[in-house]
C-alpha cells in the first residue's frame, strides 16, 4: 500500500529533466486518473447493487456473507477514490483538507478489508473441497460472520499500522516504532497474497485434475474468475514492495491504484457474467437478483442448455451450512 500512499501524496514537480518531461507525466497522470475515476464509478454502482439484494432482497448464507462484507468493502473504497479523484482533477479547493487527509485512511482500511475477504472466500472453499465431511458436519454456523468481523479488525489494526499513519503520529519515517510497524505489515500483505495464491492453486487443481475432481459449479466459477483478476495486482504489489526503487514510483502508484479500482469494479461485473451465461433470456423475465442467486449457485447446472434450477432452489443453496 505504500505505492497506493504516494500516489495520494506525491505532487509531479519539474525539479529533474525538462518542463517537457513535467507535462508529459503530467498528462499521463491526469489519464490515469480519469480513466480510474470511470471506472470507480461504474464499480460503485454495481457493488450498491449487490450490496441491496443481498441485503435486503436475497436469503444469505455461509458463502453470500461474504460476497455482502466484500461488496461493503469495495464499494467503500472506491467511495473514497472518486473524491480523491475529483479533488485532483478539478482542484475542488472548497473540499476541507480535514476531509481529505481522513479519505486516505479510510482507502486504506476498505481495500485492505477487501482483500482480506477475498483470501477467506478462497480458503474457505479451499477447505470446503479437501475435508468435505469436516466442512459440512463440523463447520460452525455463525463462522461466516465471525470470521468477517475478524478481518475487519485486524485491516482496521493494519491500517493503523500503516507507514503513512506512523508519519503523522511521529513526523518521520524513520522512528523505531515505524520499523516495528513495517515488521508486521508487509509480512501481513504477503501472507494474504500467498494465502489467496495458493489456496486458489489448490482449489483449480482439484477442479480441473485428477480422477476425484469436484463438480464445477458457477459458485466455483465466480471464485476462480475473482482470484484471476486480482492476480496482476497482487503481482504488482509484490514487485512495488522489493523493486520500487528501480520503477517510476509515481507511475507505479498510479497504476496500482487503476488496478485497484478495476479489481473492486470487477466482482459485481463477473457476478452478472457467470450468472447470466447460458441462460435464455428472451423466454423467461431475468431480474438482477435471479442473476446474482445463480452466480452463487453451489449445485452442479442441469442437463439442457440454458436451463436453470427454480428460484427457490438457488435460493437455499448452501443454507444446510446455516446463516453464516
Amino acid at each position: 500500500m505504500d505505492m497506493t500512499v504516494t500516489a495520494w501524496e506525491a505532487e509531479l514537480t519539474p525539479t529533474n529533466g525538462s518542463d517537457e518531461d513535467f507535462y508529459q507525466h503530467y498528462t499521463e497522470n491526469i489519464i490515469l486518473k480519469v480513466l480510474s475515476a470511470i471506472v470507480a464509478l461504474v464499480g460503485l454502482a454495481g457493488n450498491a447493487v449487490v450490496l441491496w439484494l443481498l441485503g435486503f432482497r436475497m436469503r444469505r448464507n455461509a458463502f453470500s456473507v461474504y460476497i455482502l462484507n466484500l461488496a461493503g468493502a469495495d464499494f467503500l473504497f472506491l467511495c473514497s477514490q472518486i473524491i480523491y479523484f475529483l479533488e485532483t482533477i478539478f482542484d475542488l479547493y472548497f473540499v476541507p483538507s480535514v476531509v481529505y487527509r481522513f479519505l486516505l485512511p479510510v482507502s486504506i482500511f476498505a481495500y485492505i478489508s477487501g482483500v482480506s475477504f477475498l483470501s477467506a472466500i478462497s480458503t474457505e472453499r479451499c477447505v470446503s473441497v479437501l475435508w468435505p465431511i469436516w466442512y459440512r458436519c463440523r463447520r460452525p454456523s455463525h463462522m461466516s460472520a465471525v470470521t468477517c468481523a475478524l478481518l475487519w479488525a485486524l485491516s482496521l489494526l493494519m491500517t493503523i499500522l500503516d507507514k503513512i499513519n506512523c508519519f503523522h503520529l511521529f513526523d518521520s519515517l524513520n522512528h523505531p516504532v515505524c520499523q516495528v510497524f513495517d515488521f508486521i505489515r508487509v509480512p501481513w500483505f504477503i501472507f494474504l497474497f500467498v494465502l489467496l495464491s495458493g489456496s486458489s492453486l489448490v482449489l483449480m487443481t482439484r477442479l480441473l485434475c485428477g480422477r476425484h475432481r469436484v463438480p464445477l459449479t458457477r459458485l466455483y466459477v465466480t471464485i476462480m474468475l475473482s482470484m484471476l483478476v486480482f492476480l496482476p495486482l497482487g503481482i504488482t504489489w509484490l514487485l512495488s514492495f522489493w523493486f520500487s526503487d528501480d520503477f517510476n514510483t509515481n507511475h507505479l502508484s498510479m497504476t496500482i491504484l487503476l488496478l485497484s479500482c478495476v479489481n473492486s469494479c470487477a466482482n459485481p461485473i463477473i457476478y452478472f457474467l457467470v450468472g447470466s451465461f447460458r441462460q435464455r433470456w428472451r423466454k423467461r423475465k431475468h431480474t438482477l437478483r435471479l442473476v446474482l442467486q445463480r452466480a452463487l449457485q453451489d449445485t452442479p447446472e442441469v442437463d439442457e442448455p440454458g436451463e436453470s434450477l427454480p428460484e427457490e432452489t438457488l435460493e437455499m443453496s448452501g443454507t444446510s451450512l446455516g446463516q453464516g
